[in-house]
């Protein structure tokens, strides 16, 4: 058995097929069967079955697999370690966020870090499933993690880089506008653009407005941020999204909350980080956690609507 044998079965997979195995990785079709079946032969059990659309991953194989991904991403880090110590950042580094959170400082840290080390691949994952964070975690896959709220037994060394207001978003004619800032209690008779069920925003805001006693209409649902903020745009209801994240043609419909509201972030990092992963904090903590631009654009068109 070896690496590129594991590399070769986690592709099959993940994709499906042999066909599509082999395509991703970039070789011909009998290399992924050959190499497969030879592995299967060392380990004395099917690690899949074949079907009509192509392969499917066995009982054995399942486990087997779970183990193979550990090996492969320890293997990636120690290459990316040993690389690391000439000053060139490579390999993968896959980080999880919460939906919109710190979406301008996440991106910028980003980009930053892909122009100081363009040959390190950045993988983020946008609020996946419980299932599949309990997989990514469970495989120990995760270099860091932003959240707002981490436990102290995430398994993670967990720092604060600031905090996240939040702002109400308007239709455009929204008499509202002429004030500096909004009481959710005045929202009491509006429809709601809500977010997914289930998804730590929704229930972000579904606490909040619990909490002065309203039980908003849900006019609709919107699995992002940028479609929920159009909707209200066009006058469909309010909604309220981190002020960071709402898209630069809409950041005058935006005001904050009085009381104001935030929260703060968290980015959660493993306790023997590398240098892809100490890079990326130290870029997070350079970021600007001043008022949200989205404010300053709002009390400009608050200005000009009085």
């Amino acid at each position: 058995m070896n690496l590129r044998q594991y590399e070769y079965a986690l592709a099959m997979a993940e994709e499906g097929s042999v066909t599509a195995a082999a395509a991703r990785l970039g070789v011909a079709q009998p290399t992924v069967s050959h190499q497969v079946a030879a592995l299967e032969k060392d380990l004395g059990v099917r690690i899949f079955t074949r079907i009509p659309r192509g392969v499917a991953v066995t009982v054995a194989g399942r486990a087997f697999l779970k183990e193979a991904e550990i090996a492969v991403g320890a293997v990636r880090r120690a290459r990316a370690a040993a690389r690391a110590s000439g000053g060139d950042l490579t390999g993968e580094l896959l980080m999880v966020a919460s939906t919109g959170l710190a979406t301008n400082q996440l991106a910028a840290a980003l980009g930053e870090l892909r122009r100081i080390h363009p040959r390190l691949h950045v993988t983020l994952v946008e609020e996946p499933t419980p299932v599949e964070m309990e997989r990514l975690d469970h495989l120990g896959t995760v270099d860091l993690v932003l959240y707002h709220h981490l436990a102290p037994e995430c398994g993670y060394d967990v720092h604060e880089l600031g905090q996240e207001p939040y702002a109400v978003i308007l239709p455009p004619q929204h008499p509202l506008h002429r004030a500096d800032s909004v009481r959710l209690e005045d929202l009491a008779g509006e429809g709601w653009v809500r977010f997914t069920r289930g998804g730590l925003l929704d229930e972000q805001i579904g606490q909040v407005l619990r909490r002065v006693g309203l039980t908003p209409s849900t006019v609709a649902r919107a699995s992002q941020i940028a479609t929920a903020v159009q909707l209200v745009a066009h006058g469909l209801g309010v909604t309220m999204v981190p002020a960071s994240t709402v898209p630069t043609p809409y950041t005058q419909l935006a005001r904050p909350l009085a009381p104001a509201l935030s929260e703060r972030v968290l980015v959660g990092v493993r306790h023997d980080p590398g240098p892809a992963e100490t890079a990326l904090l130290d870029l997070l903590r350079q970021q600007d956690w001043s008022t949200p631009a989205a404010f300053s654009s709002a009390r400009a068109f608050a200005a000009s609507s009085a």
